[in-house]
Formats: C-alpha cells, sequence, structure tokens
C-alpha cells in the first residue's frame, strides 16, 4: 500500500513517535487524523499541516471516542487506511514494594490504556477498513501496534509495563490471522530507548548512560526511526503478522 492518497489515524499523534508518524504520513502524500487526548499539541500539529491533517481529541480505551474519531476520519478524508497506536503510559512499580503489594488501580489503568486500548483502536478501524474496496494486491488496511523491548526483556519495576506490552505482542498474530481473509494486515513495532517527551525530562547524564546501554548506534532512538519502519510497513505487502524489534541490538538488563 502506497502512502500517497491514503488516510491514516494515529494514537498518541501528538507528540512523541505518533507525531512523527503522522508527519511521515503527510510527508508521503497521506492525509492523518491525529488522535490524542492533549488538545493544544494536537490542534498546533494540525494546524501546522493544514488540510491534510485534523485532530480528534478521544481516551484511547473509549470506545465511543475512538468511534467518533474514526468517524470524523470518514467524514473529512473518505476512508481509512491505517491506524498507527503509539499512545501509551510508563508505569514503575515492583510487584511487591516498601509500601506493599503494587496498586491493582495502577496496574488496570496500564493495561486499560496500552493493551485494552491498543486493542480498541485495531477493532474499529478494522471494522471501518473492511469497508474499503481492496487495492490491487488485494489490500483494504494496514494496523501497527506499538510495543517495546519490555515485552521481551521486563526489567525491575515493570511488572505493568512488561504486562500491557506483551498482551500487544501476543494478540498480534491472532489479529493478522482474523482479518487476513479481508485484506488487512496487522504488525507491531517494539522500540527498545528512544529519545521521547518520556525521557526529555531525564538530567543529561541519565540519557548518556542509556544511550551508552545500545550496542549500535549507541545512542537514543529516534522518533523518525519509528515512523520510517511504518512506512515500510505499510508498503511492503509481505509484512504481517510480525513483531519487530526497533532497538539497535539492546538487551535490557534486570535494572
Amino acid at each position: 500500500m502506497q502512502l500517497n492518497g491514503i488516510v491514516g489515524l494515529v494514537t498518541g499523534g501528538a507528540s512523541g513517535l505518533g507525531e512523527s508518524c503522522v508527519r511521515m504520513l503527510v510527508a508521503g502524500g497521506a492525509r492523518a487524523l491525529i488522535l490524542d487526548v492533549n488538545e493544544a499539541k494536537g490542534n498546533a500539529l494540525a494546524a501546522e499541516l493544514g488540510d491534510s491533517a485534523r485532530f480528534a481529541k478521544a481516551d484511547v480505551s473509549n470506545e465511543a471516542e475512538v468511534a467518533a474519531a474514526i468517524a470524523l476520519a470518514k467524514s473529512a478524508f473518505g476512508a481509512l487506511h491505517v491506524a498507527i497506536s503509539c499512545a501509551g503510559v510508563g508505569t514503575v512499580g515492583k510487584v511487591l514494594g516498601k509500601n506493599g503489594p503494587h496498586p491493582l488501580d495502577a496496574f488496570k489503568r496500564t493495561i486499560d490504556i496500552n493493551l485494552v486500548g491498543t486493542a480498541n483502536v485495531g477493532r474499529l478501524s478494522a471494522y471501518a477498513m473492511s469497508e474499503n474496496a481492496p487495492n490491487a494486491a488485494g489490500e483494504r488496511g494496514v494496523i501497527i501496534m506499538t510495543a517495546s523491548v519490555a515485552a521481551f526483556d521486563g526489567q525491575i519495576g515493570q511488572f505493568a509495563y512488561a504486562a500491557s506490552k506483551g498482551g500487544i505482542v501476543g494478540m498480534t498474530l491472532p489479529m493478522a490471522r482474523d482479518l487476513s481473509s479481508l485484506g488487512i494486515r496487522v504488525c507491531t513495532i517494539a522500540p527498545g530507548i528512544f529519545d521521547t517527551p518520556l525521557l526529555a525530562g531525564l538530567p543529561e547524564a541519565a540519557r548518556e548512560s542509556l544511550a551508552k546501554q545500545v550496542p549500535f548506534p549507541p545512542r537514543l532512538g529516534r522518533p523518525a526511526e519509528v515512523a520510517q519502519l511504518a512506512q515500510h510497513i505499510i508498503e511492503n505487502e509481505m509484512l504481517n503478522g510480525e513483531t519487530i524489534r526497533l532497538d539497535g541490538a539492546i538487551r535490557m538488563a534486570p535494572r
């Protein structure tokens, strides 16, 4: 599926990895719906990109809000061909900490946003894509989800986060199989340590220490590199049902 002329939805699209994916879509001739909870940043990005982008405020775990965002994409741009899920939260906490067991509400919130939210966007986007006429290759859509190397190398304190990202990896192949008859592909990107707003607040010494953990290149990943991989997934019709690590060969230590 080529970018030019298609319509993509990006959750968490107002900043970080999501923003880079929005910019990638628009630069390639696609139109993009920016889905985020941050109205100020979402509207600013949409205004910057002009007629090729629209913003919709939505909580990814809310069925009605995501359905309304998809309806906006279809009414504004005519269809939905690509859904890229980048929205997520990071949660730190051991199974058993100094103050007792990991708070159940914090665990549930992490699962609800990272895993349930990704599943919600995927299933509703797939329904919208199923209404598309197939292209020459028989494709109707592409769904790209974002996991993390924590799904495989979960560190101390990543009890909830690793569970949420592992769930995304686990549902990638079944989703691809479920949707194969419709010509809808599903892949997941599992980034390593990337220079996102989550890391921006760290002291420079801490950022440099993280960067040195990456075998090669020995630096933090750039959000544009996730977008570059997302573009390749969209354009390469043989990529399906796969989780791709994008991590510079890092394997996370226990802590």
